[in-house]
């Protein structure tokens, strides 16, 4: 009679002879050769302000508007423009290719303007898109494939850090041109031009058409028309990011100027366009992107091949967020409404910037912040270091990138003196 101990070896065999090749098998995996990739930098920042235990701390790294309370918004006019939307009981259905057609055509029309040319005379192919990254990357997809000459596109120095990732999975080269002084912590205006004029003829550009991300330094109208000159003059082609239209200035039209320049002055730009910011439609993904042809001939050909290339990419865009855009958009009441909400908005941005330079001059701070005034929209560049941006971390709960910007939707009335003094503290 065999032993207990013989019988648990004798069943216990099998099962090592089959872990073996088990084993053998996931240490030979495909995926063993991945590197791990980097981690990201907001992420990092959020998640070190959630292990924080300090109750006043503050979180000046998310990049999306909060209240004067410091929570997330939406807007009345967004709420009410979806009571509207299901309302209608709509089916799901798929859209078309390129989206939802009172939407892109209101969205044309909030770029363009009213008054242009080639929106009268039908010149401009639009789809919507996966908000502004969609539209960034179908873009870069398109002039990848249709581009005549040198595949490179120029992005300023610095860039919103997802430009470079999006054009070079597009298949583009990425560049840089010269556009934030460190120095003066504002528009190197000289260096611009001339990184332009120096460009090789016929060389694809970026543009962010105002709140440049992330520096919130932009041209004068006057820098722009000369920008424009050096543009037209390489015979460059122009690619316009708008993802803070209306949010900037609280004035859609005036944030705007620089597109509409560009096409007055014969430019054939293409257009990105974002509904992330100006409607606090961040989930929702509503974009579109655009571009201005030279004939309805020529627009046709483009719109075929926008179509081809967003067929793989997607098949067709969400349409619950581009109908509630469209409603604000075509509803004369609502679209009224939303202006002065976005107005709103951006006057809160504009006056905690306000509030944050007054709070450091009163407790007297030798540094001049005429920059945090002088610029724009979300984003802030406080021309701090990255060793003073560590300690605004570690010895006052204060948390934003090392490259000394601050998401000023992040300052509060309550937040905005504490905010001060810990800045004050660091750089006297």
């Amino acid at each position: 009679m065999l032993s207990r101990t013989v019988l648990q070896r004798a069943v216990a065999a099998p099962a090592r002879s089959i872990a073996a090749p088990q084993q053998s098998i996931r240490a030979a995996s495909v995926w063993s050769q991945v590197p791990q990739g980097p981690p990201d930098a907001i992420l990092g920042i959020t998640e070190a302000f959630k292990k924080d235990s300090n109750s006043s701390k503050i979180n000046l790294g998310v990049g999306a508007y909060r209240d004067d309370k410091g929570k997330p918004y939406v807007l009345p006019s967004v709420k009410q423009a979806e009571q509207k939307v299901m309302q209608q009981n709509l089916d799901k259905e798929y859209a078309g290719i390129t989206g939802v057609p009172d939407f892109t055509k209101a969205a044309a029309l909030l770029g363009y303007g009213a008054n242009s040319a080639p929106l009268k005379e039908g010149r401009v192919v639009i789809t919507q898109s996966i908000s502004g990254t969609g539209a960034l990357r179908i873009g870069g997809a398109f002039l990848q494939r249709f581009y005549p000459g040198a595949k490179a596109i120029y992005i300023p120095t610095p860039s919103w850090a997802n430009h470079k990732a999006v054009f070079l999975d597009s298949g583009l080269e990425v560049k840089q041109y010269r556009y934030y002084n460190k120095q003066t912590i504002g528009l190197d205006f000289d260096g611009m031009v001339e990184d332009i004029k120096n460009m090789p003829k016929g060389s694809m550009i970026l543009l962010h058409a105002c709140a440049h991300n992330p520096t919130g330094v932009d041209p004068t109208e006057t820098q722009w028309k000369a920008i424009s000159d050096a543009v037209k003059e390489g015979g460059h082609y122009p690619f316009f990011d708008m993802a803070y239209q209306g949010f900037a200035s609280g004035d859609t039209d005036k944030d705007a100027f620089a597109l509409r320049y560009f096409v007055e002055q014969g430019h054939l730009p293409c257009l990105a366009q974002s509904f992330a910011k100006n409607m606090g439609l961040y989930g929702e993904r509503v974009g579109a992107f655009s571009i201005v042809t030279a004939s309805a001939e020529e627009k046709a050909k483009v719109d075929s091949q926008v179509k081809i290339l967003v067929r793989p990419l997607y098949s067709n865009p969400p349409v619950h967020g581009a109908r509630i855009a469209s409603t604000i958009l075509n509803d004369p009441a609502l679209n009224k409404q939303w202006l002065g909400e976005v107005k709103d908005m951006a006057e809160r941005i504009i006056s905690m910037r306000a509030l944050l330079k007054e709070n450091l001059e009163k407790l007297g701070s030798k540094r001049p912040w005429g920059h945090i005034t002088d610029q724009i929209g979300m984003f802030a560049y406080t021309g701090l270091t990255a060793e003073q941006m560590t300690q605004l971390a570690e010895e006052h709960s204060v948390y934003a990138t090392k490259d000394g910007r601050i998401s000023v939707a992040g300052i509060t009335s309550a937040n905005v003196g504490r905010l001060a003094e810990a800045i004050f503290k660091i750089t006297g």
